[in-house]
């Protein structure tokens, strides 16, 4: 403990190995989020990467990540947004863009937005048309994880392209429910309704 209050890591050099213990501990007292056995990069206050830990572990320590989102249209200017599966650990059955994910840290923007458009809906980023970097989000929220303890800090990286004519979604990891081409009023009303994650 420090003389804030607080808890610190002094982890000399690269902190993977004290970040897997830690993350070890909570999950043995049922502390952690849902265990996916990825690893997620842990940067310092400068952005440096030092460590990687546990996806599990990161709302209920707080510590901050990225994830990527596309934001898809039909020619016709509908969009195009996915029934999150019921099963999902977090906001299960709402409503999301066409793809959203984490970048693991193995990742670079541009692979994380490749693998989860793959995943998600089974979509090849190069058969998109006019895909650009839109902007990022960024979130600092309570998270329901580790009994309600957690904490989000999120930066999101969203992404926008349109889907061809004749080329619809199909779920690869059983992540979503189904897929649906919503026109503006309707994804305004659900929004409005709070039927979409908060992300």
């Amino acid at each position: 403990k420090d003389e804030r209050g607080g808890w610190s890591l002094h982890a000399p050099g690269e902190a993977t190995p004290a970040l897997d213990a830690l993350a070890q501990a909570l999950r043995a007292q049922g502390r952690c989020g849902p265990w996916r056995n990825e690893q997620l990069a842990v940067c310092d206050a400068q952005g440096r990467r030092i460590g990687t830990i546990e996806r599990g572990a990161v709302r209920p320590l707080g510590l901050a990540t990225q994830a990527v989102h596309l934001v898809a249209r039909a020619p016709d200017g509908r969009m195009w947004v996915r029934l999150r599966a019921f099963d999902k650990p977090n906001n299960p059955g709402m409503w999301d863009t066409l793809m959203g994910g984490m970048v693991s840290a193995a990742d670079s923007l541009a692979s994380a937005v490749e693998r989860e458009t793959w995943e998600e809906a089974g979509l090849r980023v190069a058969a998109l048309q006019g895909v650009a970097h839109g902007g990022h989000v960024e979130f600092a929220q309570p998270s329901d994880e580790a009994g309600g303890c957690g904490y989000m800090v999120e930066r999101i990286d969203w992404f926008r392209a349109q889907v061809p004519e004749g080329m619809a979604p199909v779920n690869q990891d059983g992540e979503v429910a189904r897929f649906e081409l919503l026109p503006r009023a309707a994804l305004l009303e659900r929004l409005a309704r709070g039927a979409f994650t908060p992300e």
